[in-house]
């Protein structure tokens, strides 16, 4: 077991070296992108990646609190979905109402592995693995996806 800040050092220290691990990689549209704290450019969608004790995720995640609203967004993404597994290069799972860690409900599209543990360093070359390419082709995928999202902005 860790302490509460041991663990919060664990987690910060594994972010920082993902940053710096994706540093040099340029988004798909060229230049920079911040990879750990990506902008959609759309109010109430954001691309998440999370790692604990137990499993790590990538997360197209659909926070917006009006429920009609929220499943237009999905089902926009729903025409999209054989676009993103190609990109991704395999099925995610998608969830129009699900609760999030805070207990809203959101709608998600994701992917997840375990066991790992974020916790421990020598799960941290697994954990980049599988966050790199995804968030990567997430990237790619939005690059040309975002356009189909203007009319609901």
């Amino acid at each position: 077991m860790y302490s509460r800040g041991q663990a919060s050092q664990l987690r910060q220290a594994f972010w920082t070296a993902f940053g710096q691990y994706l540093a040099p990689h340029p988004a798909a549209e060229g230049g920079k992108a911040n990879w750990l704290n990506y902008r959609t450019g759309l109010k109430h969608v954001y691309f998440r990646m999370r790692a604990d004790n137990r499993v790590a995720s990538v997360a197209i995640e659909i926070t917006h609190p009006d429920a009609g609203i929220r499943e237009l967004f999905f089902e926009q993404f729903t025409l999209l979905r054989e676009v993103l597994h190609h990109r991704v290069g395999e099925t995610w799972e998608w969830r129009l109402n699900t609760g999030d860690e805070n207990g809203r409900l959101i709608s998600r599209i994701f992917k997840e592995t375990a066991p790992v543990n974020v916790f421990d360093q020598n799960d941290w070359s697994e954990l980049i693995s599988f966050f790199k390419p995804r968030i990567i082709a997430l990237d790619e995928f939005w690059s040309d996806a975002r356009y189909s999202f203007d009319e609901l902005k």
